[in-house]
């Protein structure tokens, strides 16, 4: 990648900018002060700003978040703080949710800058299995989860949910596996059995769960078995 380019990724300048900080003296590549922005950058060099580093990207990246509540999984919103807010990471902006959760759902939340990846965990085609701990406002009916295993009728929509596994924990906590994503998906399953979700947390998706020692808010890269386990079939616990 050329120089400036890269500068101006980084710093999130226009490359005239880039210019014009060049011929201040404020880069360096390698410990040597730079003045050419038409460059190309070697993966082993090391680029400074003000003296600080610039890390290079070196191919695409991965991360699981712990979203809190009162966090959008969009990289932009007006009105709402976005969960790039907790990703100290080169470039964060261009890093997206795969799999998003509505802005009062916490948990499980798979950050990448890797398009096909994503894919493979939002397309409807492979079915990627998510698991969801469901606070209810009313104890569980004995035969909600008989009713999700067969699909359950969402309101405005042609065709049954999916079968999905309900497992009781306590009278109003539950455990849901879906392996689709519809809008509001798990709310509007318990409302078409008289229900009501009070909190929503995502545990899993697909083979990769969220780390117990993650606090809200916290993140950490995902391991290359976790990676490669999108897209690979998988069963149920």
């Amino acid at each position: 990648m050329r120089l400036d380019k890269f500068l101006s990724q980084q710093l999130g300048i226009s490359r005239a900018l880039v210019a014009r900080e060049l011929r201040a003296k404020r880069v360096t590549i390698d410990g040597e002060v730079v003045k050419s922005g038409s460059l190309k950058l070697a993966p082993e060099q090391e680029v400074r700003f003000d003296g600080n580093v610039l890390s290079q990207l070196n191919g695409p990246r991965y991360f699981m978040l712990n979203k809190p509540q009162g966090y959008v999984c969009s990289t932009d919103d007006p009105d709402h703080p976005t969960v790039l807010y907790f990703l100290e990471e080169p470039v964060a902006y261009k890093l997206h949710a795969a799999g998003r959760l509505d802005i009062d759902t916490t948990g499980l939340v798979l950050m990448t800058d890797d398009g096909q990846w994503s894919h493979r965990i939002t397309s409807p085609r492979h079915q990627c299995e998510k698991t969801y701990l469901v606070t209810l406002e009313h104890p569980l009916a004995a035969d909600t989860a008989q009713q999700f295993e067969q699909g359950v009728q969402l309101h405005n929509e042609k065709d049954l949910t999916k079968p999905a596994k309900l497992e009781q924990i306590e009278d109003t906590l539950v455990r849901l596996t879906i392996s689709e994503g519809r809008y509001h998906q798990v709310k509007r399953m318990f409302a078409a059995v008289g229900n009501r979700v009070i909190e929503l947390h995502r545990e899993r998706i697909g083979a990769i769960v969220l780390d117990d020692d993650l606090a809200p808010g916290e993140y950490r890269p995902l391991t290359e078995e976790e990676i490669a386990s999108v897209g690979a079939p998988h069963l149920l616990d």
